[in-house]
């Protein structure tokens, strides 16, 4: 290895009496790579930017397995996906490894848990470290046992000679090995030899949460720990003028009142004491507010008529072509909350000028350096654990949950201190997915084909994570606070609010500009998929207007303009799996709708086929059945990738029929179930199916966005196939559909 060799000291320690696999990679790999030094390649996936093996994998000298990545399980499945990678190349049994998810003192630092790229970045790396780790404990043990490293076999944890000798891998790691960089490259083991990988394992996140076990943050319960309630103001810049805190503080149990000027919380011994006591406090604030939010009613013109930086983003032209037929429609989404089932919760502990913190964020490194920014510490004194929250896919409460704790456990060193939120502050306060328009225009030649094709999308910034104090509300609300971070667009080929507007098809002419909006007239972040749930529903419906408008059938028309292969398979598949005609006729008051597309044009593919009712007299909208295909590159476990589609397709309905954030001119006003309402047991789809295209082989690409964009569209279309009349404007509520009927 070239120049100084880099050791994380506390990755050593870690394992008391254990050696860290990180060893020399000598010559059992060093002729799989034959390009000099100074040209070398990066290793695969976060093996990039957390290049040692000590980041990934740990052997004890007593053989115990664990293996570590920095994302965090949301519900993805992928902590079962990665046990079952890293048992496959290590030849090891399931049940023997252990997988550490998101610790900033023990795991690498991937960023944040996003965009569908667990899979691919943290997925490949321990991929690759695992083989690596597993070629070096073979060239280790040819060592000792003097044998050509072809000769060797690895079998249950251990390197077997062809006369039967065997080493263990705990052995084999107790000689004194160096700690090096990964390779570039990994020699992989053949897919056709999995035993694991490619097989439905039963996930391991799932038995706790379904017996009543300690499964999430929200359960947790430390020794000596204590409860405490924050009082949020009641709509946003709220200035805290009066509180006479002095009834609460004698109230039973009550620890302590905190407060810095607009943050205001009160700490008990036991949960139910901090929650009345929150409610005195709360009786007892006086508020000083301001009227800033903008018409709810005038939305979609609102947005365009902000301020906006726009930016032309994917242009073709060929003169050539030319239409006759044109038309042009407009699509909105309303802000939308995450909804988890939930509230966001946390516990912090402060002991000897050193914070931990157990939180459900989604960036156990990003919120360190939020939360060590609010408090004045150096990131090294804060240590944030990773624990599951009760919902979400981006950015909830979770990150101010923690800060919440933070800041509180500060005023009461040593004990630990858990933050609860309650339902209306998490509806009130969470940050909001954006609400965008979009704007298409298109043409068709005489021969029914797109020859022109124009998009443009307002949206504000889909990201507004913390990496910085200011994201954090805590931090907002204090004596001398951090001023907001100026948002800023997402870049491509991943995007924000311009993910996936660049169209997957083949269009002669084409051309999308993102409008981005900076103003944020409320709270906004990530929510699952970004931009590309609305993108690809505006895509997918104005497919089928122009198919309409070609005289064609809407999976036919896709077909036509789709040169990709790997997307006209699942396409194909969706529509042969459902029973898809062209010219077929639904029963009455039923429809039936198709979308497809290929998350951020560079990751998973997924087309839905769906089967809609639709009530005339009420305009009530059932979706009866979905019918799902997906390519997402070699699958590791089968029933988890089927988890996530499903899971999309639910979570997408209840968006697209459901859900949207009220507010008057003041205050946020959906602050409840029945104020902000989403799926109910009984909308549930009678049947979803979910059809796997596997590649074996191929790299993993990121699944768990990949149905939302599609499964709003297909709805949207079936709709439209059962009622006749298109609905463009998100959420397609009876109200909405019932007064389309009557129009």
């Amino acid at each position: 290895m070239n120049g100084p060799m880099m050791l994380d000291r506390r990755r050593v320690l870690a394992g008391s009496g254990a050696l860290i696999v990180s060893f020399s990679l000598s010559s059992a790999l060093a002729q799989q790579h034959d390009a000099p030094a100074t040209a070398a390649p990066n290793p695969p996936g976060s093996l990039k930017t957390s290049p040692y093996l000590d980041a990934w994998i740990r052997i004890d000298a007593n053989g115990a397995i664990e293996v570590f990545t920095g994302k965090a399980e949301l519900g993805q499945g992928f902590k079962t996906a990665f046990q079952q990678i890293a048992a496959e190349e290590l030849d090891v049994a399931f049940e023997s490894l252990k997988v550490t998810t998101a610790d900033t003192r023990l795991t690498a630092n991937e960023g944040y848990t996003a965009g569908s790229n667990s899979m691919k970045d943290s997925g490949t790396a321990i991929q690759n470290a695992a083989a690596q780790v597993r070629a070096l404990l073979i060239a280790e043990a040819a060592r000792r046992l003097d044998q050509p490293e072809a000769d060797l076999r690895t079998e249950n944890g251990a390197v077997i000679a062809p006369d039967g000798k065997r080493l263990s891998y705990g052995e084999l790691v107790a000689a004194d090995m160096l700690h090096v960089q990964a390779q570039p490259s990994s020699k992989l083991k053949d897919p056709a030899t999995f035993k694991l990988v490619g097989q439905p394992v039963p996930r391991v996140d799932i038995p706790a949460k379904v017996t009543g076990g300690a499964a999430y943050v929200q359960d947790m319960r430390l020794p000596g720990m204590v409860h405490a309630r924050v009082v949020r103001p009641p709509s946003y810049g709220a200035q805290l003028t009066e509180c006479d805190a002095a009834a609460v503080e004698k109230m039973p149990g009550v620890v302590k009142v905190v407060r810095d000027s607009n943050f205001l919380a009160v700490v008990a011994e036991k949960e139910i004491q901090s929650i009345k006591a929150m409610n005195a406090l709360a009786a007892a604030a006086k508020w000083k507010e301001t009227a800033s939010l903008p018409k709810q009613d005038d939305l979609p013109n609102v947005l365009t008529g902000l301020p906006s930086q726009n930016t032309t983003i994917f242009e073709r032209g060929d003169p050539a072509a030319t239409g006759v037929k044109t038309i042009e429609a407009i699509y909105t989404r309303p802000y939308q909350a995450h909804g988890s089932i939930g509230p966001s919760c946390a516990v912090a502990q402060f002991i000897d000028g050193e914070m931990t913190v157990w939180t459900h964020t989604q960036g156990v490194y990003p919120d360190r350096q939020g939360i060590a920014e609010m408090l004045r510490l150096p990131p090294a004194s804060v240590r944030l654990i990773h624990v599951e929250g009760s919902g979400c896919y981006g950015h909830n409460g979770a990150d101010d949950a923690a800060a919440d704790a933070a800041l509180i456990a500060r005023a009461l060193p040593g004990r630990p201190v858990r933050v609860q939120w309650t339902r209306e502050q998490e509806h009130a306060w969470e940050p909001f997915g954006p609400a965008m328009v979009t704007k298409l225009k298109a043409s068709l030649d005489g021969n029914g084909r797109i020859v022109d094709w124009n998009f443009d999308v307002w949206s504000n910034t889909h990201s507004m994570r913390p990496g910085g104090a200011g994201s954090l509300l805590a931090a907002q609300h204090m004596t001398q606070p951090f001023a907001v971070p100026a948002p800023k667009p997402l870049p491509l080929p991943e995007g924000g609010g311009d993910r996936n507007a660049i169209p997957f098809y083949s269009f002669a002419n084409a051309r999308v500009v993102h409008h981005f909006i900076p103003a944020m007239p409320v709270r906004i972040s990530a929510m699952r998929a970004l931009g590309a749930y609305h993108n690809v529903f505006s895509i997918e419906s104005f497919m089928d207007e122009l198919a309409a408008l070609a005289g064609a059938d809407p999976v036919e028309f896709r077909l036509r303009h789709l040169d990709d292969r790997r997307g006209r398979d699942v396409i194909e598949r969706a529509a042969q799996a459902f029973g898809w005609k062209a010219d077929q006729k639904s029963a009455q008051d039923r429809g039936y709708g198709f979308a497809f597309a290929r998350y951020k044009n560079l990751a998973a593919y997924c087309a839905i086929a769906s089967e809609v009712e639709v009530n005339r007299e009420t305009g009530r909208p059932r979706l009866v059945r979905a019918v799902a295909a997906v390519d997402s590159g070699q699958v590791v476990n089968p029933d988890g990738l089927v988890n996530q589609i499903e899971g999309a397709i639910v979570q997408s309905m209840s968006w697209t029929l459901y859900e949207s954030v009220t507010f008057d001119d003041t205050r946020i006003t959906s602050i409840d179930w029945q104020t902000y309402p989403i799926l109910r047991f009984n909308a549930v789809p009678d049947s979803i199916e979910v059809h796997i295209i596997n590649r074996p082989g191929q790299p993993f690409l990121g699944s768990g966005e990949t149905g939302q964009g599609p499964a709003a569209a297909s709805i949207s279309n079936a709709i439209a196939n059962a009622t006749g009349k298109r609905l463009r404007n998100l959420q397609l509520t009876r109200k909405r559909i019932k007064e389309a009927i009557d129009a």
